[in-house]
């Protein structure tokens, strides 16, 4: 692996991959805990604020790998032409810090689901550090050898027999839970912040979906198969974890439905859920750590940068506080709206798409702007974060996402059109 881009004779990942692997991605006890969150908004301010929040974050998720298949370049390598050689390596950094969160709380909760079912056996398997260190040994393989012919064989079938446990498990679900869940009514939350929990996750993928769809034969292909497969399965996971949560008061909906299930007779396919469901989900973080910390530095190889994420990844997920999950997904929207509202004004406005792909790779290129810096998108997404973090502090019932990455785009327009007259 090196971040030069990938050539066109080399791309061999085609729509159905793309759908199979977000879908993959999509499905996540990480993703029923969080539809769990919208709880105190009922069901149908909940779902409608799942459905919306996913069609907004999915999209500018979509839109991000469009550089990507564009050129065949990395997601942090896209970023160099808006923030300049140097300057996206503060975002690669941030997003390090973010997969590396990421990796570890899809450990944690696998880790206390597979506890969970393994307690009536006792000894090792009621451990949440076993299966912790487990699941996360399986995420670090499965990161080492993405791209390959195994591989896309390996997750074809793991995503197809996810998707046929999801339904089971959903079936269980509708069963247990009954219709009444239809009528609770909204409590305390505003529509507005229920969107940027949900617009948060999809976001969260924003800085790697490039390292993916690089591959793409096809641009057009690769956009709408990356936005359907994530579009329907976290949909789906978000409503089975506010169904659930509905349903019962249950703080971690998604133990719940498995727990269900194990008292039922379906305990292997709920184990099965849990170790692949987190697999699938988490190793696109260990693997895009890696391509982040290449573009920073290629000193170290990728393997071994692969290695080190994957461990460390394992190690914070042993002392990782699960009750700021909330919070990190608020961080993640804080700092990656305006960043990318940054790129994706840069690229297709700016720049409609052309890039000079060679000048991404020099210092002395056109992206090299001030010392490898471009101040001016630094400033925009400073702005950005800032109304971001506002709208939070004095609890605005609009939401930051869509104020946050509008302000740092048109921000970065406007000085960017000022500076090129």
């Amino acid at each position: 692996m090196d971040i030069k881009p990938i050539q066109s004779t080399d791309r061999n990942l085609a729509g159905i991959d793309y759908f199979l692997l977000w879908a993959g991605v999509a499905i996540s006890l990480a993703e029923i805990w969080a539809g769990g969150f919208l709880a105190p908004m009922g069901f149908w301010m909940g779902f409608w604020a799942i459905i919306l929040g996913h069609i907004i974050g999915n999209t500018f998720m979509a839109l991000g790998g469009v550089v990507g298949s564009d050129y065949g370049i990395m997601s942090m390598v896209s970023v160099r032409p808006s923030f300049g050689i140097r300057g996206s390596n503060l975002g690669a950094l941030i997003n390090i810090i973010q997969l590396i969160g990421w990796a570890s709380i899809m450990l944690i909760i696998g880790g206390r689901a597979g506890a969970m079912l393994g307690k009536p056996l006792g000894g090792i398997l009621a451990s949440d550090n076993f299966w912790i260190v487990l699941i996360g040994i399986g995420t670090l393989t499965w990161a080492l050898f993405t791209g390959r012919s195994v591989w896309k064989f390996m997750q074809t079938a793991a995503v197809v027999a996810l998707l046929l446990i999801c339904a089971l498990m959903s079936w269980v679900s509708l069963r247990e839970f009954g219709g009444e869940i239809l009528a609770v009514k909204p409590k305390d939350m505003p529509f507005m912040i229920g969107l940027d929990l949900v617009i948060a996750m999809p976001i969260s993928w924003m800085p790697l979906v490039s390292d993916y769809s690089r591959f793409a034969k096809n641009s057009v292909s690769s956009f709408w198969n990356t936005w359907w497969g994530y579009f329907i399965v976290s949909s789906w996971m978000y409503l089975l974890g506010l169904m659930a949560t509905l349903a019962t008061g249950e703080t971690d909906p998604g133990a719940l439905v498995l727990q269900i299930m194990g008292k039922i007779g379906f305990a292997v396919p709920a184990l099965i859920m849990v170790v692949f469901s987190t697999i699938t989900s988490d190793f696109p973080d260990v693997y895009s750590a890696t391509c982040s910390m290449l573009n920073i530095s290629q000193k170290i190889g990728s393997k071994t940068i692969m290695w080190i994420a994957g461990i460390l990844s394992i190690l914070v997920a042993l002392v990782f506080p699960m009750e700021q999950y909330e919070n990190f997904l608020f961080f993640i929207g804080a700092m990656f709206m305006p960043l990318f509202g940054v790129v994706l004004t840069d690229y297709f406005i700016v720049r409609r798409r052309r890039l000079d792909v060679d000048a991404l790779y020099r210092d002395d290129g056109v992206y090299s702007y001030f010392k490898g810096f471009n101040l001016i998108a630094l400033l925009s997404w400073a702005i950005g974060f800032v109304t971001y973090e506002f709208i939070a502090v004095m609890k605005f019932s609009i939401g930051g996402s869509m104020p946050s990455i509008m302000v740092a785009g048109v921000c970065y327009l406007i000085l960017t059109r000022i500076r090129n007259r």
